[in-house]
């Protein structure tokens, strides 16, 4: 399409385990330097998995005031922070911006489900008239992105999006989406995943997707290695500001670099194994790569999903292999789940922000924990250690349970393009 919307990045924020703000997090991404720790906030020695990658030393209170966490909780406060992280790297004033074009698209996969479980817990042992009358919009996934337009009084398209691990992407995608039919100038996207909880930890554990590496924590994740055993429940959020080109050339923005294609579609095969032919992924990046109307030899690096579960590592391997041939074997790759855990519907929108980086700094972060090579994973995962490079073309895939699958296509800013 030759007068295709081209669709920018200009301002990110973030949190997870290993950092609170956007380069302390890449930093830590690039040494290889995770932060898992044992589970403390309950009592997990029922448990398999007894360890987790949380967040520390980090209050969204510093951001949006005591009252609204109190009222909706770790989701909304959390990614109302996050945002205003972003906002604020764009240099963008939302009273200046044209409010009917400028939205918020938030992915997540399970979104309040605490405040839905406390308000739960007060039911039973206080009573029906003790429940907060703001846990319905504390749970909402919708709520967040609700929540954000009202802080930044943007009156354009809004709506939460649920595609399980691949909700991250879905947001920026659909966000990315929305500017490129012409509906945005200004886009506020990502995903935010807040489910640290008794109930969801334990949830999971029963799924036996988790690793039960709990002697080793800051090995448990090794995507695509041999020994790996399941992946590293995490929690965080990851916004980015999308915006129309002409529109951040108008006000001087500084660009971090372009979304050029995005694809989502459904294995339409099982609730939580990927397809065993992997038709789906493969597909998912045949399409975004069309979208961006790149071929796959132009791509010079990919973000893996890499869950370090051994179905999905090995799913993935295969759709790369599909999709670029014999130049799967030089493309590198990596999983910075590795170092951050998985963050579940935020994963996607932290992996965009990282393919952004990558690109910016000319490095390609390291897939860590790889001692042992699988067989039936034998592509260049860049194991370990970092390595420089220059990149002009990068793709992020996220999959997740249900059979969804995503892939973004991200490219450094180039006037002219």
């Amino acid at each position: 399409m030759q007068n295709k919307i081209r669709v920018v990045v200009t301002g990110v924020g973030a949190i997870s385990s290993v950092g609170n703000e956007v380069e302390t997090i890449w930093k830590n991404v690039v040494e290889g330097r995770p932060n898992v720790k044992p589970i403390t906030s309950f009592d997990a020695s029922h448990l398999n998995t007894r360890i987790i990658a949380p967040i520390e030393n980090f209050d969204p209170a510093d951001f949006v005031g005591k009252r609204i966490v109190r009222r909706y909780g770790r989701y909304i406060s959390h990614a109302m922070a996050v945002a205003k992280q972003a906002m604020a790297d764009s240099g963008l004033n939302p009273a200046e911006v044209d409010s009917t074009r400028a939205g918020v698209i938030i992915g997540s996969a399970i979104g309040g489900v605490n405040a839905m479980l406390d308000g739960y817990d007060i039911l039973k042992e206080k009573g029906a008239r003790r429940i907060s009358p703001f846990t319905v919009p504390a749970m909402l996934i919708d709520s967040a992105p609700g929540m954000i337009a009202i802080d930044f009084g943007f009156r354009g398209k809004n709506f939460g999006v649920v595609g399980a691990c691949a909700s991250g992407n879905y947001g920026v995608g659909e966000a990315y989406n929305t500017i490129v039919h012409g509906e945005a100038d200004v886009m506020v996207s990502g995903g935010v995943e807040m489910g640290f909880h008794e109930f969801t930890v334990s949830a999971f554990d029963r799924t036996g997707a988790l690793s039960r590496r709990n002697d080793e924590p800051n090995k448990a994740s090794r995507p695509f290695e041999r020994d790996r055993d399941g992946f590293l429940l995490s929690e965080g959020a990851a916004i980015l500001i999308l915006e129309r080109l002409e529109h951040a050339l108008d006000r001087g923005a500084k660009i971090y670099g372009e979304i050029l294609g995005y694809s989502a579609n459904a294995d339409a095969y099982h609730i939580t194994a990927p397809r065993e032919d992997t038709l789906g992924a493969i597909e998912c990046i045949q399409l975004a790569l069309k979208d961006a109307n790149l071929k796959p030899e132009d791509i010079d690096y990919i973000n893996a999903h890499g869950t370090s579960t051994r179905l999905n590592d090995v799913a993935e391997t295969r759709a790369i292999k599909a999709v670029f041939g014999d130049y799967a074997y030089q493309v590198p790759i990596s999983s910075t789940k590795s170092v951050t855990g998985h963050l579940l519907g935020a994963a996607g929108a932290i992996e965009t922000i990282f393919s952004l980086l990558s690109i910016r700094d000319g490095i390609i972060p390291p897939t860590i924990n790889y001692e042992n090579p699988d067989p039936e994973c034998d592509l260049n995962y860049t194991p370990n250690k970092a390595r420089p490079a220059s990149l002009r073309y990068v793709i992020s895939n996220s999959f997740g349970f249900g059979g969804h699958n995503s892939t973004l296509v991200i490219g450094g800013y180039e006037d002219g393009r």
